[in-house]
């Protein structure tokens, strides 16, 4: 046991209902001052065949319990999650180094959201029956199995509830494996989940990294569902893992959204908008990073986003009034700047920013917005995954959609017209999974969310959620005699 921002944070696995240890521990650093704040038990496939058995036998159980009961159990872990949102809120900031306020205004109470959102909708869940020459055909939602949950560090808690939850819901046992640089919140959620009731072995939790633990749990044939948000590269091995057992899986990859900005736009909200792309030290998979403005008002456009942008404070997370925190690693800060330095030697330029904040030290990087890039340049096509932006201009609609479609990536994008008429237009022809229109991150989780092409594979909410984590059964009844 350890404490963290006065907050006492268990640095072990949970399995089975219990705290488990392992024989190696890893640092957890805090990206705020690169200070130490845990040892994290180092779990690999020992850890994982436990964790694994464990939900494999709880299964049966969970499985049976009624919809009404899992239903109380997660709005318990809710109330829970609310008990101690200030605790969760400081300790993720320390782990992650998101802003402290984000986290009490949106996120944790968005976790606690995300269990009541989907203890509610198991309650409505169903399909009318149907006939079919007589025949009456009913639609069930049964459950998989064991779950393996496999989280980002940018959102830890939030990000891993909106998979916990509906796997939860659904009838199923779940692993979860949170990302190795950001593991307390997860711990925390444990301690809830057992003191909301929750049976032993339906919700277990193993750290450790990616090729010893995560490699091992999506491997197991045990495994009956994955789901996955995190990098390209990393999907990919997953996705063979999962080939090899034939395991359904569900993943949320990366983003280099394009934020489109038309002559007839309302040029303020335009600049709040592209602004925003900042949150979280730019370290948002839906971000809008690409800026694409009209050339007839990119001018005017430019120069009122510099202002604002220069009017961002950046600092401790910890500061209510801070709105740019600092980067997760030293190894994520290098490579954002990697991206800037050759964008910028390549010819590129940067208006704003363009490398470290060397006022502040440690891993806080200037909100940059890069112009002058090629087309088919790595900074305009490749996801940064920090606070930096591309400008681009363009003439008419087919050249903004020409070009809002020109990555490997579909996982967002976001419209700012004045005119309704083209943003029906428009959104019609871009790839991507969200299109917003006159606003940015409106999330609804009764809502479909994934990506296309590269960013992603599947859909998660509401009943699409269900119908991943489930097995959909249709029974066929002939009629009976009378």
């Amino acid at each position: 046991m350890t404490t963290v921002a006065g907050v006492p944070v268990n640095g072990d696995h949970w399995i089975g209902g219990q705290r488990v240890t392992s024989p190696t521990t890893f640092d957890d650093v805090s990206p705020i001052d690169g200070q130490i704040i845990a040892r994290i038990a180092r779990g690999g496939a020992t850890e994982v065949d436990a964790a694994v058995s464990a939900a494999a036998a709880a299964f049966p159980a969970w499985a049976a319990t009624s919809r009404e009961e899992r239903a109380r159990l997660l709005h318990a872990i809710a109330d829970g999650v609310e008990a101690r949102l200030n605790d969760l809120a400081i300790v993720e900031t320390t782990d992650n180094g998101a802003l402290l306020r984000s986290h009490l205004r949106g996120v944790m109470p968005r976790v606690a959201h995300n269990f009541r959102f989907f203890a509610d909708w198991l309650l409505k869940l169903g399909h009318d029956d149907f006939e079919t020459r007589g025949h009456t055909n009913h639609v069930s939602w049964d459950p998989a199995g064991v779950c393996a949950l496999i989280t980002p560090w940018n959102a830890p808690l939030m990000l891993a509830t909106w998979k916990i939850a509906p796997a939860l819901a659904a009838g199923n046992t779940v692993v979860l494996k949170p990302a190795e640089w950001t593991p307390l919140t997860a711990s925390l959620l444990a301690d809830i989940t057992a003191e909301a009731g929750l049976p032993a072995g339906v919700f277990n939790v193993v750290q450790g990294y990616g090729a010893e633990a995560g490699a091992a749990l999506v491997a197991d044939p045990r495994v009956r569902r994955i789901s996955f948000t995190g990098s390209v590269p990393t999907a990919r091995h997953i996705a063979g893992a999962a080939a090899a057992n034939l395991t359904p899986l569900s993943l949320e990859l990366g983003g280099k959204s394009p934020l489109i900005v038309f002559a007839d736009a309302d040029l303020d909200l335009a600049v709040t908008l592209a602004v925003e792309q900042y949150d979280n030290a730019g370290q948002v998979c839906l971000a809008g990073t690409r800026l694409l403005v009209e050339d007839s008002v990119a001018e005017e456009f430019t120069a009122r986003f510099v202002k604002r942008a220069a009017a961002l404070k950046q600092g401790d997370p910890r500061d209510l009034e801070t709105d740019l925190g600092p980067n997760i690693h030293p190894v994520h800060l290098d490579r954002i700047d990697g991206f800037v330095q050759r964008a910028l030697a390549d010819g590129a330029s940067a208006l704003i920013g363009g490398g470290p904040n060397t006022d502040l030290g440690g891993l806080y990087y200037r909100p940059t917005l890069i112009t002058d890039a090629a087309p088919d340049s790595e900074i305009v096509n490749e996801e940064v995954f920090g606070p930096v932006l591309t400008l681009q201009t363009f003439t008419g609609e087919d050249e903004a959609v020409t070009l809002a479609n020109s990555t490997r990536f579909g996982l967002a994008a976001t419209l700012v017209t004045g005119d309704a008429e083209r943003a029906e237009r428009v959104s019609g022809q871009l790839v991507a999974g969200t299109v917003w229109v006159n606003c940015f991150f409106v999330r609804d989780l009764q809502a479909p969310f994934g990506g296309s092409r590269e960013s992603g594979v599947g859909r998660e909410g509401g009943t699409w959620s269900f119908d991943f984590y489930c097995d959909l059964k249709n029974t066929v009844s002939a009629p009976w005699a009378k």
